[in-house]
Order: C-alpha cells, then sequence, then structure tokens
C-alpha cells in the first residue's frame, strides 16, 4: 500500500517550498507545474499531469471534462496557479475536479504568493453540510 494523501500533500507542499524558494513568484504557471512534476518524481512519487478526467452525465460519457494539473500516487490533486490572489472560483474549480475524479483530497498551490505558505490551499471532498433542521 503507498503513502496515504496526508504523507503525499505533505511531500507536495514540500517540494512546493524548495521550488517557490529557488525560482521565486512571477513566473508563468506551466514553468513551476513542470518543475513540480519533476521534484516529485525524483522524490519517488507517481506523478500524472494534465491527465484527461472523464464525466458521465445522462449515460453519456465525455472522456475530457477537465485535465488536471497534477495527480500525484492516483490520490491527490493538485492545482497550480500563478496569480494575485486566490478566489472562491478557483477553490469551485478544484472541488469540482475532487468530485469528478472521485479524488478525497486536493491541493491548491498559487506560486505568485511572496511566502509559499500564504499560497498553499488544502480542499477535501466530503459530503456536503447538512443544514440545521
Amino acid at each position: 500500500m503507498g503513502p496515504t494523501p496526508n504523507k503525499i500533500a505533505r511531500e507536495v507542499v514540500d517540494a512546493a517550498y524548495g521550488i517557490h524558494f529557488a525560482l521565486g513568484p512571477g513566473l508563468l504557471e506551466s514553468v513551476y507545474e513542470t518543475v513540480l512534476e519533476a521534484e516529485l518524481k525524483k522524490r519517488g512519487l507517481k506523478v500524472a499531469r494534465q491527465r484527461p478526467i472523464p464525466i458521465v452525465y445522462d449515460g453519456i460519457r465525455f472522456p475530457i471534462a477537465f485535465r488536471a494539473d497534477l495527480i500525484v500516487e492516483d490520490e491527490l490533486i493538485v492545482e497550480i496557479k500563478a496569480v494575485e490572489a486566490i478566489t472562491p472560483l478557483h477553490k469551485k474549480q478544484l472541488l469540482t475536479y475532487l468530485r469528478l475524479a472521485n479524488k478525497r483530497l486536493g491541493l491548491l498551490l498559487n506560486f505568485n504568493s511572496a511566502l509559499m505558505k500564504q499560497g498553499v490551499t488544502r480542499l477535501i471532498n466530503g459530503p456536503p453540510e447538512s443544514a440545521p433542521e
């Protein structure tokens, strides 16, 4: 059995900190995505980049509903941004990916933050909150 999603997430965050320290903010998302993929593979993790995720609706299979930036160990979806600020839309995007891919844990990494710790958002795909009766 492989590493748990939490252990994978810790490894990804550690790698992101190192990359952010080395390259700094202000580059294109694709640069961070490429380097993070290489760093995670160097650490022995299985990484799929830009993997299509299908959706099935009304018996019809759409082969590409979205492309995940990175899926690590087939457990964790990593969405990479290089934006001024993470918005609710970015979070909704990752939650949609988690739901469609049937994954529990995702990381939203904004490499444009002054400090990487401010650029890490952890999201969990769980049951919707039930309204109090």
